[in-house]
């Protein structure tokens, strides 16, 4: 079990979590949708996550020419500006349900980084520490996967006192 500290001044971002074998597949049918926000299931049941090998998120990059793999439940919907971009971002970023970060605020306005009904996490970190530190991304856009990612740098898990 591990709870997630920011790396600036140490408060305690979550509660104890259980940590997942490997991310789990998003969910990205229709009826599984939240009714009201539209929004799919967390990629991470509430008290657990699960730590992202791949690179995830800002900054993105034109991909060089290898054949690309096919786009999963967890591919972010791009700003305009953006499409056919993929992920240079940190790898190793935790991913735990957007409700177990309850200290957590939006560090600003998304902008551009802002789908219909949320962010689409491609801005960058753009949740804050109640300190100020810009520690985690979330998505939660209508179009793409609903999930919370704690950079791996800002954040540090320990184990619960």
């Amino acid at each position: 079990m591990t709870v997630f500290h920011c790396a600036k001044c140490g408060t305690e971002l979550t509660p104890d979590l259980r940590e997942l074998p490997a991310v789990p597949d998003a969910c990205v049918r229709d009826r599984d949708r939240d009714r009201t926000t539209g929004l799919a299931p967390s990629t991470v049941p509430r008290g657990t996550h699960a730590i992202d090998p791949d690179p995830w998120g800002a900054p993105f990059v034109r991909p060089d020419p290898r054949p690309a793999t096919p786009p999963t439940g967890r591919a972010l919907l791009m700003p305009p500006h953006m499409t056919g971009m993929v992920s240079a971002g940190p790898r190793n970023s935790v991913i735990v349900h957007p409700q177990d970060a309850p200290a957590l605020r939006p560090a600003d306005s998304p902008g551009v980084h802002h789908g219909c009904c949320g962010p689409l996490g491609t801005g960058g970190p753009d949740m804050a520490c109640p300190c100020g530190a810009r520690v985690a991304t979330l998505a939660a856009d209508c179009m793409g996967p609903h999930e919370l990612h704690l950079h791996p740098l800002r954040t540090y898990p320990a184990a619960p006192a």
